[in-house]
C-alpha cells in the first residue's frame, strides 16, 4: 500500500510537533468581511442598512446607515402652526404616537404658561391612554423579538392582546395608531360612556395573559440562553452614548423621567421603576432589557387602575365638562429658547423651541429620539460577539426607524 507525508503549513500546539510554525499570528489571521444586514431587517421596526465587518463568525465593528424613512419632521414642524405640528409627533414613533403626544403637547403648554390650568380630570386621561399606549408599544418590542430569535408563539400572543388596546384607542380617537387625540390645553374629545369600565375589564383579562408571557418568553430556558451575556452594555457607557428607557435601566441605573421630573399626575401616582439585576446572566445584557419591559407592563397595569379610580371617583365626569375649555384659540408663546422632555416607552423624548414671539409657527423645532441614542450604543454591544447575536442584540435595543430618521 502507498503510503502518503502530509505537510502542515500549521501545526496546532496539541499535535506536540518540535518543529515550529513558520506564519506568524497576523498571517494565521483570516480576512474580514463586509457584510450588509439590511435595510429591510425586520428587527429594526423599519429600514435600516448595518454595514457589518465581521472576521469570520466574530463581529469586528457594526456601521449604522441611517436615512431611508425620510420623515422629516423638524422641517415640517416649522413650517407649521404649533396645533398642527401633533399629527406629524405622531408619526415618529407610530407605536407609541399618544405617548409623543404628551410630551410635545407639555412643552407647548409651559411655555404658554398654562400648564397648571388643565383639569386634572384631563391629566388622568392622558396618563391612562398614555399607559395604555406604552403597554401596546413593549407588547411590539416583546412580541417581535421573540419572533427574531425564532419564537413565533409569543408574538402571536401579544399582538392578540394589543389589538384589544387599539381597538379602545380607536373607539377613543377614531384613529388605529396615530391618534391626535392629546390637544394644547385639552383633548380632541371626553372618554366615550363606558370606557372606564372597559379598560377595567381589560386589566382583568391582561393580568394572566402576561403571567402566562413570563412563563413562555422570559422564563424560557432557551430564550434565557440566547439572549443571557449577549450584547451586554455597561452602565458607564449607556450614559455615555445618552442611552435612555429601557436600554438604560437594563443596565441597572433607575431612572424615570415619570419619576425625576414627576410632570403631568404621576406624583399623585404610586409605581415602581423595574432595572435589570443580571438574574440569569450579566447586568445590561439582552435578556435584561427585556425582562425590564415585562416589569413594566405590571406597572403600567398598576397605573391604569389607580386611573381609572380617580377617574370614576373624584374626577368623574360632569355634565359640563369641556375638555376644550382650556385649548387657546392662538398659540403665540413668548420669544424663547425651550425644551421638554418625557418618559416614552423606548426612553427619552424631547423636543426643543425656539420661538420669536410674533408667530405660531416655531422658528426653530428639534426632537430629541429615544431610538437615535440607543441605535447609537450598536457597535459597542456587538463587537466581539457572534455574528447570530447580532439580530438577538438589535432587537433588545427595541428601535423604531420612524424615530430615528426623522
Amino acid at each position: 500500500m502507498a503510503t502518503s507525508t502530509v505537510q502542515y503549513d500549521y501545526q496546532p500546539e496539541h499535535l506536540n510537533i518540535s518543529e515550529p510554525s513558520k506564519y506568524t499570528a497576523d498571517q494565521l489571521k483570516s480576512e474580514e468581511m463586509v457584510i450588509n444586514l439590511g435595510p429591510q431587517h425586520p428587527s429594526t421596526h423599519g429600514v435600516l442598512r448595518l454595514e457589518v465587518v465581521s472576521d469570520g463568525e466574530i463581529i469586528v465593528d457594526v456601521v449604522p446607515h441611517l436615512g431611508y424613512l425620510h420623515r422629516c419632521f423638524e422641517k415640517h414642524a416649522e413650517s407649521l402652526p404649533f396645533n398642527q405640528i401633533i399629527p406629524y409627533v405622531d408619526r415618529m414613533d407610530y407605536v407609541a404616537a399618544i405617548n409623543s403626544e404628551h410630551a410635545y403637547v407639555m412643552g407647548v403648554e409651559r411655555m404658554l404658561g398654562i400648564e397648571k390650568d388643565i383639569p386634572k380630570r384631563i391629566e388622568y386621561i392622558r396618563v391612562l391612554v398614555a399607559e395604555l399606549n406604552r403597554l401596546a408599544s413593549h407588547f411590539v418590542a416583546i412580541g417581535t423579538y421573540a419572533m427574531d430569535i425564532g419564537a413565533y408563539t409569543p408574538f402571536l400572543w401579544l399582538m392578540r392582546d394589543r389589538e384589544h388596546i387599539l381597538r379602545m384607542l380607536e373607539w377613543l380617537s377614531g384613529a388605529r395608531m396615530l391618534y391626535n387625540y392629546v390637544w394644547v390645553g385639552g383633548l380632541f374629545y371626553d372618554l366615550p360612556v363606558g370606557f372606564e369600565e372597559r379598560c377595567q375589564e381589560f386589566v382583568s383579562y391582561l393580568k394572566p395573559k402576561l403571567r402566562e408571557l413570563q412563563q413562555l418568553v422570559i422564563d424560557n430556558k432557551i430564550f434565557v440562553e440566547r439572549t443571557a451575556n449577549v450584547g451586554v452594555l455597561p452602565l458607564p457607557v449607556a450614559i455615555n452614548y445618552g442611552c435612555s428607557g429601557p436600554v438604560l435601566r437594563g443596565s441597572g441605573l433607575r431612572w424615570d423621567l415619570r419619576k425625576v421630573d414627576g410632570y403631568s399626575v404621576y406624583p399623585e401616582l404610586e409605581f415602581n421603576v423595574p432595572i435589570g439585576e443580571g438574574l440569569v446572566g450579566t447586568v445590561g445584557d439582552c435578556w435584561d432589557r427585556n425582562y425590564v419591559r415585562v416589569q413594566e407592563c405590571w406597572e403600567s397595569l398598576g397605573l391604569i387602575e389607580q386611573c381609572v379610580e380617580k377617574l370614576l371617583g373624584e374626577h368623574r365626569r360632569t355634565p359640563d365638562f369641556d375638555p376644550q375649555a382650556v385649548v387657546p384659540k392662538k398659540i403665540r408663546p413668548q420669544a424663547m429658547d425651550f425644551y421638554i422632555r418625557a418618559e416614552n416607552p423606548k426612553g427619552e423624548l424631547g423636543f426643543f423651541f425656539r420661538t420669536d414671539g410674533r408667530s405660531d409657527i416655531p422658528v426653530r423645532c428639534k426632537a430629541r429620539a429615544c431610538s437615535f441614542n440607543n441605535l447609537s450604543v450598536i457597535a459597542e454591544i456587538s463587537r466581539g460577539a457572534m455574528l447570530a447575536d447580532l439580530v438577538a442584540i438589535i432587537g433588545s435595543i427595541d428601535v423604531v426607524m420612524g424615530e430615528v430618521d426623522r
